[in-house]
Protein backbone atom coordinates (compact mmCIF):
# COMPACT_ATOMS: atom_id res chain seq x y z
CA UNK A 1 0.00 0.00 0.00
CA UNK A 2 1.52 3.61 -0.78
CA UNK A 3 1.49 5.44 1.96
CA UNK A 4 0.46 9.16 1.52
CA UNK A 5 2.05 12.14 3.03
CA UNK A 6 0.65 14.04 5.71
CA UNK A 7 0.35 17.30 3.52
CA UNK A 8 -2.96 15.35 1.24
CA UNK A 9 -4.01 12.80 4.21
CA UNK A 10 -5.28 15.63 6.67
CA UNK A 11 -7.01 17.41 3.60
CA UNK A 12 -10.91 17.74 4.20
CA UNK A 13 -12.84 17.32 0.38
CA UNK A 14 -14.95 20.62 -0.24
CA UNK A 15 -18.24 20.02 1.40
CA UNK A 16 -19.61 22.46 -0.95
CA UNK A 17 -18.69 20.31 -4.05
CA UNK A 18 -19.75 17.28 -2.00
CA UNK A 19 -23.41 18.48 -1.51
CA UNK A 20 -23.66 19.55 -4.83
CA UNK A 21 -22.22 16.22 -6.09
CA UNK A 22 -24.96 14.26 -4.33
CA UNK A 23 -27.70 16.53 -5.38
CA UNK A 24 -26.77 16.16 -8.83
CA UNK A 25 -26.79 11.76 -7.44
CA UNK A 26 -30.27 12.24 -6.72
CA UNK A 27 -31.66 14.44 -9.92
CA UNK A 28 -29.80 11.90 -12.02
CA UNK A 29 -31.91 9.32 -9.95
CA UNK A 30 -34.60 11.28 -11.16
CA UNK A 31 -35.52 12.91 -7.75
CA UNK A 32 -36.65 16.71 -7.38
CA UNK A 33 -33.67 18.28 -5.56
CA UNK A 34 -33.76 21.75 -5.04
CA UNK A 35 -29.86 22.63 -4.78
CA UNK A 36 -28.99 25.66 -2.58
CA UNK A 37 -25.46 24.32 -2.00
CA UNK A 38 -23.24 25.19 -5.33
CA UNK A 39 -21.76 28.24 -5.23
CA UNK A 40 -21.64 29.37 -8.65
CA UNK A 41 -24.44 31.61 -11.37
CA UNK A 42 -26.87 29.49 -12.67
CA UNK A 43 -26.63 31.94 -16.00
CA UNK A 44 -25.10 30.78 -19.07
CA UNK A 45 -21.32 32.65 -19.66
CA UNK A 46 -22.34 35.15 -22.15
CA UNK A 47 -22.43 34.73 -25.75
CA UNK A 48 -19.65 36.69 -26.65
CA UNK A 49 -17.05 35.26 -24.11
CA UNK A 50 -18.17 31.87 -25.50
CA UNK A 51 -17.31 33.22 -29.20
CA UNK A 52 -13.98 34.66 -28.37
CA UNK A 53 -13.53 31.29 -27.46
CA UNK A 54 -14.36 29.66 -30.08
CA UNK A 55 -12.63 32.06 -32.53
CA UNK A 56 -9.51 31.39 -30.44
CA UNK A 57 -9.88 27.48 -31.42
CA UNK A 58 -10.51 28.74 -35.39
CA UNK A 59 -7.30 30.68 -35.19
CA UNK A 60 -5.51 27.71 -33.96
CA UNK A 61 -4.40 29.60 -30.46
CA UNK A 62 -3.96 26.24 -28.80
CA UNK A 63 -0.45 26.03 -27.78
CA UNK A 64 1.49 27.15 -25.16
CA UNK A 65 1.77 30.98 -23.38
CA UNK A 66 3.73 32.27 -21.27
CA UNK A 67 3.31 30.12 -17.21
CA UNK A 68 1.98 33.57 -15.96
CA UNK A 69 -0.35 34.37 -18.40
CA UNK A 70 -1.21 35.50 -21.70
CA UNK A 71 0.13 39.10 -21.56
CA UNK A 72 -2.89 40.79 -23.43
CA UNK A 73 -5.15 39.28 -20.61
CA UNK A 74 -2.23 40.39 -17.89
CA UNK A 75 -2.49 43.70 -20.07
CA UNK A 76 -6.72 43.66 -19.47
CA UNK A 77 -6.34 42.90 -15.76
CA UNK A 78 -4.07 45.58 -15.32
CA UNK A 79 -6.73 47.82 -17.10
CA UNK A 80 -9.79 46.42 -15.09
CA UNK A 81 -8.23 47.11 -11.41
CA UNK A 82 -7.32 50.52 -13.00
CA UNK A 83 -10.59 51.20 -14.24
CA UNK A 84 -12.52 49.20 -10.70
CA UNK A 85 -10.06 49.60 -8.15
CA UNK A 86 -8.04 52.72 -8.29
CA UNK A 87 -5.20 50.73 -8.72
CA UNK A 88 -1.79 50.69 -10.97
CA UNK A 89 -0.11 46.96 -11.40
CA UNK A 90 2.26 46.49 -14.29
CA UNK A 91 1.52 43.51 -16.03
CA UNK A 92 4.88 41.57 -14.32
CA UNK A 93 2.35 42.06 -11.36
CA UNK A 94 -0.12 39.96 -12.66
CA UNK A 95 -0.48 36.31 -12.58
CA UNK A 96 -3.12 34.66 -14.55
CA UNK A 97 -4.02 31.04 -12.60
CA UNK A 98 -6.47 28.00 -12.91
CA UNK A 99 -9.40 29.10 -10.74
CA UNK A 100 -9.40 31.67 -7.79
CA UNK A 101 -8.68 28.36 -5.54
CA UNK A 102 -5.49 28.23 -7.39
CA UNK A 103 -3.99 31.74 -6.79
CA UNK A 104 -4.87 31.56 -3.49
CA UNK A 105 -3.12 28.28 -3.27
CA UNK A 106 -0.38 30.28 -5.06
CA UNK A 107 -0.18 33.41 -2.51
CA UNK A 108 -0.18 31.11 0.32
CA UNK A 109 2.68 28.98 -0.62
CA UNK A 110 4.55 32.18 -1.16
CA UNK A 111 4.08 33.45 1.94
CA UNK A 112 3.84 31.29 4.61
CA UNK A 113 6.49 29.15 6.11
CA UNK A 114 6.03 26.28 8.16
CA UNK A 115 4.44 27.08 11.65
CA UNK A 116 3.34 30.06 10.51
CA UNK A 117 0.17 31.54 11.67
CA UNK A 118 -2.61 32.80 8.98
CA UNK A 119 -5.62 34.60 10.49
CA UNK A 120 -9.11 33.64 9.18
CA UNK A 121 -12.53 35.81 10.26
CA UNK A 122 -15.14 32.92 10.97
CA UNK A 123 -16.82 32.34 9.48
CA UNK A 124 -15.02 32.12 6.68
CA UNK A 125 -14.57 30.10 2.92
CA UNK A 126 -14.27 26.21 3.76
CA UNK A 127 -11.36 26.59 1.62
CA UNK A 128 -8.97 28.57 3.09
CA UNK A 129 -8.00 26.44 5.98
CA UNK A 130 -7.68 23.71 4.36
CA UNK A 131 -4.70 25.22 1.98
CA UNK A 132 -2.82 26.86 5.02
CA UNK A 133 -2.64 23.56 6.82
CA UNK A 134 -0.98 22.07 3.32
CA UNK A 135 1.66 24.10 3.57
CA UNK A 136 2.65 23.82 7.13
CA UNK A 137 0.70 26.93 8.26
CA UNK A 138 -1.37 27.09 11.51
CA UNK A 139 -5.13 28.48 10.99
CA UNK A 140 -5.59 31.41 13.91
CA UNK A 141 -9.34 31.79 13.61
CA UNK A 142 -11.22 35.06 14.79
CA UNK A 143 -14.84 34.44 15.55
CA UNK A 144 -16.80 37.24 14.48
CA UNK A 145 -20.40 38.55 15.62
CA UNK A 146 -24.26 38.54 14.08
CA UNK A 147 -24.66 41.42 15.98
CA UNK A 148 -21.67 43.04 13.98
CA UNK A 149 -22.71 41.36 10.75
CA UNK A 150 -20.05 39.22 10.66
CA UNK A 151 -17.40 41.73 10.77
CA UNK A 152 -13.89 41.29 12.11
CA UNK A 153 -12.94 44.52 14.13
CA UNK A 154 -9.28 46.14 14.70
CA UNK A 155 -9.45 45.20 18.22
CA UNK A 156 -9.84 41.32 17.42
CA UNK A 157 -7.43 41.58 15.15
CA UNK A 158 -4.50 43.42 17.19
CA UNK A 159 -5.44 40.93 19.88
CA UNK A 160 -5.28 37.83 17.38
CA UNK A 161 -1.47 39.06 15.60
CA UNK A 162 1.59 37.22 17.59
CA UNK A 163 4.94 37.29 16.05
CA UNK A 164 4.58 33.92 14.30
CA UNK A 165 1.83 36.00 12.26
CA UNK A 166 2.44 35.95 8.54
CA UNK A 167 -1.15 36.34 6.80
CA UNK A 168 -4.19 37.74 7.01
CA UNK A 169 -7.26 36.38 4.97
CA UNK A 170 -9.55 38.69 4.45
CA UNK A 171 -12.60 38.37 2.08
CA UNK A 172 -14.76 41.34 1.17
CA UNK A 173 -17.65 40.68 -0.05
CA UNK A 174 -17.59 37.46 1.81
CA UNK A 175 -18.42 33.89 1.52
CA UNK A 176 -20.43 32.95 3.14
CA UNK A 177 -21.98 35.66 4.84
CA UNK A 178 -22.54 38.27 2.18
CA UNK A 179 -20.67 40.89 4.73
CA UNK A 180 -19.40 43.72 2.65
CA UNK A 181 -16.91 46.22 4.25
CA UNK A 182 -17.21 49.94 4.60
CA UNK A 183 -14.19 51.78 3.10
CA UNK A 184 -13.85 53.42 6.73
CA UNK A 185 -13.94 50.00 8.29
CA UNK A 186 -11.32 48.40 5.71
CA UNK A 187 -8.88 51.47 6.33
CA UNK A 188 -9.18 51.11 10.17
CA UNK A 189 -8.05 47.11 9.65
CA UNK A 190 -5.36 47.98 7.58
CA UNK A 191 -3.85 50.61 10.06
CA UNK A 192 -3.54 47.29 12.07
CA UNK A 193 -2.12 45.60 8.72
CA UNK A 194 0.77 48.16 8.39
CA UNK A 195 1.96 48.89 11.95
CA UNK A 196 2.70 45.15 12.16
CA UNK A 197 3.69 44.75 8.38
CA UNK A 198 1.25 41.98 7.87
CA UNK A 199 0.77 40.31 4.79
CA UNK A 200 -3.01 40.62 3.56
CA UNK A 201 -4.28 37.99 1.21
CA UNK A 202 -7.70 39.81 -0.17
CA UNK A 203 -10.21 37.62 -1.59
CA UNK A 204 -12.58 40.18 -3.84
CA UNK A 205 -14.00 37.49 -6.14
CA UNK A 206 -17.30 38.57 -5.62
CA UNK A 207 -16.45 42.27 -6.10
CA UNK A 208 -19.30 42.61 -8.75
CA UNK A 209 -22.08 41.78 -6.25
CA UNK A 210 -22.58 44.43 -3.87
CA UNK A 211 -26.35 45.86 -3.14
CA UNK A 212 -28.30 48.29 -1.19
CA UNK A 213 -26.31 51.37 -2.80
CA UNK A 214 -22.81 50.07 -1.50
CA UNK A 215 -19.77 49.96 -3.18
CA UNK A 216 -16.41 47.22 -3.13
CA UNK A 217 -13.93 48.92 -1.77
CA UNK A 218 -10.07 47.06 -1.93
CA UNK A 219 -8.21 47.25 1.12
CA UNK A 220 -5.13 47.39 -1.54
CA UNK A 221 -6.85 51.10 -1.71
CA UNK A 222 -5.97 52.49 1.65
CA UNK A 223 -2.65 53.71 1.08
CA UNK A 224 0.82 52.67 -1.37
CA UNK A 225 2.14 50.75 1.52
CA UNK A 226 -0.99 48.64 2.09
CA UNK A 227 -1.07 48.08 -1.80
CA UNK A 228 2.55 46.63 -1.13
CA UNK A 229 1.39 44.37 2.09
CA UNK A 230 -1.59 42.95 0.24
CA UNK A 231 -2.13 39.77 -2.64
CA UNK A 232 -5.45 40.62 -4.27
CA UNK A 233 -6.90 37.40 -5.32
CA UNK A 234 -9.70 38.00 -8.54
CA UNK A 235 -11.00 35.59 -11.12
CA UNK A 236 -14.49 35.73 -13.78
CA UNK A 237 -15.63 33.11 -12.44
CA UNK A 238 -18.36 34.88 -10.63
CA UNK A 239 -18.69 38.01 -12.59
CA UNK A 240 -19.08 36.11 -15.67
CA UNK A 241 -20.70 32.99 -15.00
CA UNK A 242 -17.27 31.33 -15.65
CA UNK A 243 -17.03 28.78 -13.13
CA UNK A 244 -16.61 25.85 -15.16
CA UNK A 245 -13.44 27.64 -17.04
CA UNK A 246 -11.24 28.25 -14.21
CA UNK A 247 -9.70 31.22 -14.29
CA UNK A 248 -8.40 33.16 -11.64
CA UNK A 249 -5.71 36.04 -11.14
CA UNK A 250 -3.84 37.88 -8.54
CA UNK A 251 -1.82 41.06 -8.65
CA UNK A 252 0.74 41.69 -6.09
CA UNK A 253 4.29 43.20 -5.22
CA UNK A 254 6.44 42.34 -7.81
CA UNK A 255 8.80 40.28 -6.47
CA UNK A 256 5.92 38.29 -5.01
CA UNK A 257 4.21 37.91 -8.23
CA UNK A 258 7.66 36.50 -9.78
CA UNK A 259 8.01 34.34 -7.25
CA UNK A 260 4.37 33.16 -7.62
CA UNK A 261 5.03 32.80 -11.52
CA UNK A 262 8.16 30.69 -11.21
CA UNK A 263 6.39 28.42 -8.86
CA UNK A 264 3.39 27.86 -11.23
CA UNK A 265 5.51 27.40 -14.40
CA UNK A 266 6.77 24.10 -12.41
CA UNK A 267 3.15 22.73 -10.67
CA UNK A 268 0.58 23.79 -13.98
CA UNK A 269 2.51 25.70 -16.70
CA UNK A 270 -0.05 28.22 -17.91
CA UNK A 271 -3.74 28.65 -17.77
CA UNK A 272 -6.21 26.49 -20.72
CA UNK A 273 -5.02 28.94 -23.44
CA UNK A 274 -8.80 28.84 -24.83
CA UNK A 275 -9.70 29.46 -21.84
CA UNK A 276 -7.63 32.70 -21.56
CA UNK A 277 -8.25 34.50 -24.88
CA UNK A 278 -12.12 33.95 -23.08
CA UNK A 279 -11.33 35.76 -19.99
CA UNK A 280 -9.69 38.66 -22.53
CA UNK A 281 -12.89 39.14 -24.12
CA UNK A 282 -14.85 39.06 -20.76
CA UNK A 283 -13.00 41.82 -19.39
CA UNK A 284 -12.57 43.85 -22.35
CA UNK A 285 -16.28 43.25 -23.79
CA UNK A 286 -19.34 44.87 -23.05
CA UNK A 287 -20.30 44.39 -19.09
CA UNK A 288 -24.13 44.44 -20.02
CA UNK A 289 -24.35 40.95 -18.72
CA UNK A 290 -22.42 41.47 -15.47
CA UNK A 291 -24.94 44.25 -14.44
CA UNK A 292 -27.72 41.76 -16.04
CA UNK A 293 -26.90 39.08 -13.60
CA UNK A 294 -26.14 41.69 -10.29
CA UNK A 295 -29.44 42.50 -10.76
CA UNK A 296 -31.25 39.35 -11.02
CA UNK A 297 -29.07 38.27 -7.74
CA UNK A 298 -30.14 41.81 -5.74
CA UNK A 299 -33.70 40.40 -6.68
CA UNK A 300 -33.58 37.09 -5.86
CA UNK A 301 -31.80 38.21 -2.38
CA UNK A 302 -34.30 40.56 -1.55
CA UNK A 303 -37.40 38.06 -2.38
CA UNK A 304 -35.07 35.36 -0.36
CA UNK A 305 -34.97 37.95 2.48
CA UNK A 306 -38.74 38.89 2.31
CA UNK A 307 -40.17 34.99 2.93
CA UNK A 308 -37.45 34.55 5.82
CA UNK A 309 -38.62 36.99 7.48
CA UNK A 310 -41.70 35.43 7.86
CA UNK A 311 -39.77 32.44 9.34
CA UNK A 312 -38.61 34.48 11.97
CA UNK A 313 -41.54 33.56 14.04
CA UNK A 314 -40.84 30.10 14.06
CA UNK A 315 -37.25 29.99 14.98
CA UNK A 316 -35.15 30.31 12.04
CA UNK A 317 -32.96 33.93 11.53
CA UNK A 318 -30.63 35.13 9.44
CA UNK A 319 -28.36 38.23 8.83
CA UNK A 320 -28.65 40.41 6.38
CA UNK A 321 -26.55 39.89 3.45
CA UNK A 322 -24.58 42.92 1.68
CA UNK A 323 -22.66 40.98 -0.94
CA UNK A 324 -21.98 37.93 -2.81
CA UNK A 325 -25.01 35.40 -3.48
CA UNK A 326 -25.78 33.55 0.17
CA UNK A 327 -27.45 34.04 2.90
CA UNK A 328 -26.23 31.80 6.46
CA UNK A 329 -29.64 30.48 7.74
CA UNK A 330 -29.14 30.24 11.48
CA UNK A 331 -31.07 27.24 12.57
CA UNK A 332 -29.57 26.28 15.99
CA UNK A 333 -33.48 26.77 17.88
CA UNK A 334 -33.86 23.68 16.34
CA UNK A 335 -31.33 21.48 17.23
CA UNK A 336 -32.18 19.13 20.04
CA UNK A 337 -35.40 18.20 17.78
CA UNK A 338 -35.76 14.51 16.15
CA UNK A 339 -36.83 13.60 12.88
CA UNK A 340 -37.68 9.57 11.86
CA UNK A 341 -36.43 8.79 15.27
CA UNK A 342 -33.09 11.24 14.37
CA UNK A 343 -32.00 13.32 16.57
CA UNK A 344 -30.62 16.91 15.27
CA UNK A 345 -27.49 18.09 17.12
CA UNK A 346 -25.95 20.41 14.53
CA UNK A 347 -25.59 21.71 11.10
CA UNK A 348 -24.12 18.79 9.49
CA UNK A 349 -27.22 16.34 10.96
CA UNK A 350 -29.66 19.48 9.87
CA UNK A 351 -28.27 19.49 6.50
CA UNK A 352 -28.29 15.99 6.28
CA UNK A 353 -31.80 15.18 7.27
CA UNK A 354 -32.94 18.60 5.23
CA UNK A 355 -31.71 16.30 1.72
CA UNK A 356 -32.52 13.14 2.71
CA UNK A 357 -36.39 14.27 3.96
CA UNK A 358 -37.10 17.06 1.70
CA UNK A 359 -34.65 16.94 -1.31
CA UNK A 360 -33.13 20.23 -0.44
CA UNK A 361 -29.11 20.48 -0.91
CA UNK A 362 -27.70 23.60 1.59
CA UNK A 363 -23.98 23.32 3.05
CA UNK A 364 -23.66 22.88 7.31
CA UNK A 365 -22.33 26.15 8.35
CA UNK A 366 -19.80 23.80 10.81
CA UNK A 367 -17.85 23.67 7.07
CA UNK A 368 -17.84 27.67 7.78
CA UNK A 369 -16.95 27.77 11.15
CA UNK A 370 -20.62 28.83 12.50
CA UNK A 371 -22.14 25.18 13.38
CA UNK A 372 -25.13 26.90 14.43
CA UNK A 373 -26.34 27.87 10.34
CA UNK A 374 -26.46 26.61 6.72
CA UNK A 375 -25.16 28.47 3.95
CA UNK A 376 -27.91 29.30 1.46
CA UNK A 377 -26.92 30.19 -2.36
CA UNK A 378 -29.58 32.23 -4.28
CA UNK A 379 -27.99 31.52 -7.47
CA UNK A 380 -30.81 29.89 -8.51
CA UNK A 381 -33.78 30.69 -10.09
CA UNK A 382 -36.85 32.62 -8.05
CA UNK A 383 -39.37 29.50 -8.56
CA UNK A 384 -36.43 26.86 -6.91
CA UNK A 385 -36.28 29.37 -4.37
CA UNK A 386 -39.63 29.44 -3.29
CA UNK A 387 -40.52 25.90 -3.54
CA UNK A 388 -36.80 25.29 -1.77
CA UNK A 389 -37.35 27.67 1.43
CA UNK A 390 -40.92 26.08 2.03
CA UNK A 391 -40.06 22.86 2.21
CA UNK A 392 -37.23 23.85 4.81
CA UNK A 393 -40.13 25.31 6.30
CA UNK A 394 -41.60 22.30 6.48
CA UNK A 395 -38.89 20.17 7.37
CA UNK A 396 -38.25 22.75 10.46
CA UNK A 397 -42.27 22.53 11.56
CA UNK A 398 -42.06 18.24 11.49
CA UNK A 399 -39.02 18.41 13.32
CA UNK A 400 -40.73 17.43 17.32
Amino acid sequence: MIKLTKRVSGIAPSMTLAMSAKSAEMKAAGENVINFGVGEPDFITPANIIDAAKDAMDKGYTKYVAAAGLPALKKAVCEKFAADNGLDYNPSQIVISNGGKHAILNAVAAVVEEGDEVIIPSPYWLTYPEVVRFFGGVPVYVQTSRANGFKLTPEQLEAAITPKTAMLIFNSPCNPTGTVYSEEEIKALAAVCEKHELCVLSDEMYEKLVYDGLKHYSIAQVSPKMKELTIIVNGVSKSYAMTGWRLGYLAAAEHVAKSIGSFQSHATSNVNTITQYAALAALTGDQQSVSDMAKAFAERRINMMRILDGYKSMGLDYVKPEGAFYVMLICDKFFGKSINGKKIQGSMDFAMELLANQKVAATPGICFGDDECIRLSYALSMPEIEEGLKRIKDFCLSLS
